[in-house]
């Protein structure tokens, strides 16, 4: 007997593995919030290599507005600053010689439309990658009835893979409305 219950479980861990995707896109979504991992795409040159700031400074959000940075060695401010300067953060760096801090500047209503649409076009990304696990795996059943399984358990496979696609649909659908709302809160 052809067994279903593999491929279900292939399609649900492509779909959750597009929901972590998309929860870490929308992470680097500035939303006039200071938040800390706004920065984790940002590398410095750290003896010879390339790491993330995270790992060579500790990194707080003393308020809403500020993000601090704390090298764990005092010659690392240098590089820290010019990683800053050259990444696509887009806020200057200011140096006291011991901390670095960036100031979160606030939003303008244009700009905050471009980031809800940048929300929205990622969702949507996220969305066509969840349909298309579920074409997916609808199409290996329907291969699976041409070896031998009954057209009643690849008509239940079908149902099983659409309630799982419907789920991450309205979890992408939640998480846009909730990043949504954090953009445009003022």
């Amino acid at each position: 007997m052809l067994e279903v219950q593999p491929l279900l479980n292939n399609a649900e861990e492509s779909m959750e593995a597009t929901v972590l995707f998309l929860d870490e896109a929308l992470a680097h979504i500035r939303a006039g919030k200071a938040n800390p991992r706004i920065l984790d795409g940002v590398k410095v040159e750290y003896y010879g290599s390339h790491v993330p700031i995270s790992n060579v400074a500790t990194i707080t959000t003393p308020d809403a507005k500020t993000i601090n940075i704390q090298p764990w060695e005092k010659g690392l401010i240098g590089a820290i600053e010019k990683a800053l300067i050259n990444s696509e953060v887009g806020i200057t760096p200011m140096n006291n010689g011991e901390t670095i801090r960036l100031a979160i500047p606030p939003l303008t209503e244009e700009r905050r439309r471009q980031l809800a649409k940048q929300a929205k076009a990622d969702c949507e990304d996220a969305k066509i990658s969840v349909r298309n696990a579920r074409r997916d795996a609808i199409e290996h059943f329907k291969k699976m009835v041409k070896d031998g399984l009954p057209e009643d358990v690849e008509k239940d496979a079908e149902a099983s893979v659409q309630k799982i696609h419907d789920k991450y649909i309205k979890k992408i659908d939640e998480m846009y409305l909730a990043k949504e709302k954090e953009i445009m809160t003022v």
